[in-house]
């Protein structure tokens, strides 16, 4: 152990997070100080197979060598400067991610939450120019776009007992997967439907096929934006470079972030040429599309597309898909497995999702809790075959103790 790590060791830093930080999430109880490709290491050394990948954004893996590399070359260059100035890295990074996709034109942010505040804004904006001011975003129930204020009220739960109300208006909430449930909702307000083609924090529910397509010729037949948040679903997370070509569905607007940093903060807005309607003063940041960033996600972006890894997501997810259904049939705790590409959900019969965390935890296999009684697994998409047999084995016997000591 080097001295930097027995430093970190004696330190006790959950007294310093409570000391110090306020209290907005419910941690696991390591402190992890260390990753490399698929795993991650504790402060006192133990090792985790990360199937939580930081909430699907190490898509390249943990401290990709590549990304490493390039975050520090751009380091010792240029680490930010206004945007009133031309960079490299954020053009370089603008135009390997239009080349690659149906969209026109690009605007950087800082998270997934400032890119959804930007395609809301761009909506309202694009009703009031083309719709004789139309303002409203039909968003899905179960959705979720941020917990900035505005994308907390266009994420689709229950804010009845909010505690920040009054919260921003202009959002209907719709059940998913529902074409029909969009068209009553649309009125001459509607200025854009905003949604996930795969829900992924409310719980990993994949539409119909019949349904996103159903959703473009709605919105094509109404003169409305199709938006779709892609912050969990974009950077070949689905098996696809962009979660919209798994379904052959082309949107308007597309929001990304998570994946596409490499492990980097950042955030992007991207948008057909028609319905790129802002202007100078319209919408801005001060690090938005910072040199350090988009030099990072320049790097992850063109390792997902120079090493086949989106390609060979389809091959791991179905591997993954198979050991996780033959897993299902042995457990009759498991009544549901739902998945695409590497994003996948175990649904239990009962509220075990906790227990089941904490057992495998113990194992050495980091899982999230989506729901109560259902776990989400997101690993980072260079997984091999061999580590997603070892994360079954620890899933299957972390499972069985919780059981066992229900009995």
């Amino acid at each position: 152990m080097n001295k930097v790590s027995s430093i970190n060791n004696e330190i006790n830093w959950k007294q310093v997070e409570q000391d110090y930080y306020m209290f907005c999430v419910r941690r696991q109880p390591m402190v992890i100080v260390r990753g490399k490709g698929s795993r991650v290491w504790d402060q006192n050394g133990k090792e985790y197979l990360d199937f939580v990948a930081g909430w699907a954004v190490n898509n390249v893996g943990h401290s990709n060598d590549e990304v490493a590399k390039e975050i520090s070359n751009q380091a010792n260059t240029l680490l930010q400067t206004s945007n009133q100035f031309y960079t490299v890295p954020q053009l370089k990074l603008a135009q390997i991610l239009i080349d690659n996709c149906c969209m026109d034109k690009i605007f950087f942010a800082n998270s997934g939450a400032e890119a959804n505040e930007g395609a809301i804004k761009l909506a309202r904006k694009f009703g009031k120019k083309n719709l004789g001011g139309a303002y409203e975003v039909i968003t899905a129930e179960n959705s979720f776009h941020g917990r900035t204020l505005t994308t907390w009220a266009a994420t689709g739960k229950p804010h009845t007992e909010d505690p920040f109300h009054p919260l921003p208006t202009g959002f209907v909430h719709v059940e998913y997967n529902n074409i029909e449930a969009i068209k009553k909702a649309t009125s001459k307000n509607t200025a854009a439907i905003m949604i996930e083609p795969v829900q992924g924090e409310g719980g990993v529910n994949i539409p119909d096929k019949s349904y996103l397509k159903a959703v473009r010729e709605w919105c094509n037949e109404k003169g409305i934006l199709l938006i779709f948040d892609e912050v969990q679903t974009g950077m070949g997370r689905l098996g696809t470079l962009f979660g919209y070509q798994s379904f052959g569905v082309e949107p308007d607007v597309i929001t990304l972030a998570k994946g596409l940093g490499g492990g980097v903060p950042i955030g992007a807005l991207l948008a057909k040429n028609f319905a790129s309607v802002l202007e100078p003063g319209d919408h801005g940041s001060t690090f938005g599309g910072n040199a350090l960033a988009c030099a990072a996600a320049h790097a992850s972006t063109k390792y997902l597309l120079e090493n086949n890894v989106v390609a060979d997501v389809e091959k791991s997810s179905e591997y993954l898909h198979a050991k996780l259904s033959k897993l299902q049939a042995a457990n009759n705790d498991i009544i549901e497995i739902r998945g695409m590409g590497l994003l996948f959900a175990i649904q239990f019969s009962s509220e075990i999702s906790a227990d089941v965390i904490d057992s495998c935890n113990k194992l050495g296999l980091l899982l999230n809790g989506v729901r109560p009684d259902a776990i989400r697994l997101m690993p980072p998409l260079t997984i091999s075959i061999s580590e997603i047999d070892e994360a079954i084995e620890k899933l299957e016997k972390g499972i069985q103790q919780v059981l066992k000591a229900k009995d």
